[in-house]
Formats: structure tokens, sequence, C-alpha cells
């Protein structure tokens, strides 16, 4: 760099680093091949690789909002369950542990009752041991870092992305010193009073596809995951899968009528998807028709047991993540959940509709929401445009970007794209 100026070298470094971040690298440039994800559409992926490769500009705008996210996982993590303050009732530190947010307890801590017991309900006052004393933060930053990081290696071919989701995945799940039970026993527990309860298998329901279709994308190759490491995750994810559907925990997450069992649902049709077992996931899929959008929505599209909460627009929005990836599911194994219509009428199509005047600004949303965010609807309605709604298709254009930017084209799935505690 002789002769050049300090700025100018300064200059010509900092341009080759937005470079490194937003243009795929020669290994990305090699013939796309199209993972065998189970909510994902692989083809879709394969296709938004070559059409990368081809300079799209929305790709790259997609793809440099991506590549941010991953590289902000670099240099965080690994987590284990093992490192928690107290283990799971059980006693095993390899159990998962997450507790209801909204109980407190009562004592001083003693070594004959290390939990402070009695807990009492404070309805709305979240106690701040849910996010430091349990497995519940750091399960989040394990779902969310390995799909950011294994998209981005699929869509840039930089190593260090696939190479650091391969040691968050083996550290929490495969690792004998630190992996996990695969099982939900102690979820959202309740010291002294349960040790575990059914409904905390949202704890996994709700984001634990994102790691199903993290793992295909890496299965294609990536460096630094392994055949042993396939392995041995196909076998945690078949006996989690047969933990949920023996259980009694699992049982009673089937049962439920309202959005706890359709993410369940969607679970379960993942992980059967993904194991092998094509016939459990069509059948899941199928008897979701009538148990799920019959149940959940009304004629007009509204979903009366989500206007009843105080964050009614986040969660009708996330009501249909569920179903709308239920149905994602579902194409992979010929069922199309889309073209139902229910005895009054009830559907997707009309779901997402009901929401498109708030989410495209043309009206307020006419319901109890205590913080509204317009975009949390973004990802449902570009999914019902993508199955041919015709209204949602006119609406894609006027929605608002989620934080972070729109990353629609490279993981065409809906995404819980607004977060709440508790």
């Amino acid at each position: 760099m002789a002769g050049r100026s300090p700025a100018a070298v300064v200059l010509a470094l900092i341009t080759t680093l937005v470079a490194a971040v937003v243009v795929p690298s020669a290994s990305a440039n090699a013939a796309p091949v199209t993972p065998r994800t189970v909510v994902l559409d692989g083809s879709r992926l394969r296709q938004a690789k070559a059409d990368l490769r081809h300079g799209d500009p929305e790709l790259r705008r997609a793809v440099a909002s991506l590549t941010r996210r991953a590289d902000g996982w670099l240099e965080q993590g690994p987590w284990t369950v093992v490192d928690k303050p107290r283990p799971a009732p059980s006693g095993d530190v390899h159990d998962y542990l997450s507790q209801a947010p909204y109980w407190w307890p009562t004592t001083t801590p003693s070594p004959d009752n290390p939990w402070s017991c009695p807990y009492v309900q404070r309805d709305g006052e979240r106690n701040p041991e849910v996010d430091s004393g349990t497995d519940r933060q750091d399960v989040e930053k394990v779902f969310d870092s390995t799909y950011d990081l294994a998209l981005a290696w699929y869509y840039t071919g930089h190593r260090q992305y696939a190479q650091k989701a391969a040691q968050i995945l083996r550290t929490w799940f495969l690792d004998p010193a630190t992996r996990m039970n695969p099982h939900l026993n102690h979820a959202q527990f309740i010291p002294c009073k349960y040790d575990g309860r059914a409904i905390g298998i949202i704890d996994f329901s709700q984001s634990y596809t994102n790691v199903v279709d993290a793992l295909a994308i890496l299965d294609t190759g990536a460096p630094g995951w392994t055949k042993g490491d396939r392995v041995a995750m196909r076998r945690w994810n078949t006996a989690f899968l047969t933990w949920l559907t023996t259980s009694e925990f699992g049982k009673q997450e089937a049962a439920a009528a309202n959005n706890h069992g359709t993410f369940y649902d969607m679970l379960v049709a993942a992980l059967a998807l993904s194991t092998g077992d094509d016939e459990l996931a069509r059948t899941t899929v199928r008897e979701a028709a009538a148990k799920r959008i019959d149940i959940q929505i009304a004629a007009d599209g509204s979903q009366p047991q989500e206007l009843a909460r105080t964050r009614s627009w986040h969660y009708s929005a996330f009501a249909l993540v569920a179903h709308t990836r239920l149905a994602a599911v579902g194409r992979q194994v010929d069922v199309d959940l889309w073209a139902h219509r229910g005895p009054d009428g009830q559907s997707l199509t009309e779901a997402v509709r009901y929401l498109l005047p708030a989410a495209t600004g043309a009206a307020d949303w006419p319901h109890p929401e205590l913080e509204f965010h317009r975009y949390a609807a973004g990802d449902v309605v570009r999914a019902a445009a993508d199955a041919g709604d015709a209204a949602a298709r006119k609406a894609v254009p006027l929605l608002e970007a989620p934080p972070g930017g729109n990353l629609w084209p490279l993981r065409p799935a809906a995404e819980q794209l607004d977060s709440i505690a508790g």
C-alpha cells in the first residue's frame, strides 16, 4: 500500500470488510444444493441462492441484514443446560428448566430451602429468576443463533457461520458433559408447587422448528458439521418426538384448544417429517384442519381466544405463525391447509384478511393491545400471499418492515417478528 494516504488505506480496509459481509464467497457460487427442510421450502432456498449469485438486489439487501445478525452470534455462546445456578427438581443438571414468570418466592433461601418457598402469584409482575435462574433465555439464543448462522452459511459460504452453528448445537444437544436430556418434564415449573407443566412445551414448540430446518441446511455439507453429528442429532430428535407423543405432558398439550395446541402440532409434524415418519406428519397436519382451524378461527376470520388477550394483536399474529408454519409442513406431505374451509367458512385466508387493515395501516386495530407493532403480522400476510390470496398479495407492498430488515426472501416461512416477555 505504498504511496497511499492513511485515510485511503482505512477506506480500502472498510470496503473490503463490507464486501466480505454482503458478497457471497466462492463456495457459495457453486451449484446450489436443495436442503431437505421441513417448514422452509428447500427448493425456494436453492432458487434464492441462485438468484443471489446473479446479483438480485433485494436478496443482497436481505443477506446484508442476515449476516449482521449472524456476525452478532459469532462471539456469543455456546450455551448449555448444565450451567444454571440450580438444577431442575429432578436433580439432574442435564434436564431443561424454565419457570412460570409471575410466581415469586416469599422467604430467604437456605440450604434446606434453596428456592425460598413457598411461591405466590403476582400476576403481571415478572420474576427476574425466570431470565437468570433457568434455561429459558439460553435456549432461545440457541434457537435463534443456529437458524441465523445456518442460513448465513448457506447464502454466503463463509465457514465461520457453519462452524459456530455446529459448536452451539453440539454443546446444547450432543456433548455428554453439556447435553440436554430430550424431554421437557420441568418446563414452566413453579417451585415447591409443580415440578413442571404441560404448557411449558411451548418453550420449544414456538421456535424449535427453526433448529430442525437449520439442521437440514447444515446437512447439505456445512464445514464443521459431521456425519456423526447428523446421526446423533437425528437420534436426539427421535427421542424428543417420542416423549412429545407419549408423555402425559405431551398428551395434555396436544389437547389444548388454543395456540398451544397448534404449536404442538407444528412441532410434532416437523419432527416427524425430519426423522422419517411421514405418516405421522401427514396425519397431524390433516387432523389440524378440524381440530385447530375450525375451533380457533371464527367465520369472519377473527380468533376469539386471542382477541380476549390484553395483547390481542400480538397473539392474533402469533397464533397464525403456528397455523401458517403447520400449513408449510403440510405442503411437504400433500396436505393443503390453505384450501380448508370449515363448516361456517373458517379458513386461514380469512384469518389473515382479518389482520390486513391494521397490518397495512389502513385502519386502527379495534381490540385491546398494550404495545401495537404493525410489522408483527408481516410474515403471516406474506405466507397468505404465497398461498395465492389476492388480498394478501395486494397488501404486501404496504407492510411495515420489521426491525433488522425483511428476511422473507431468504427464509420464506412465518416467524414471530415481535417478541414479548412472559
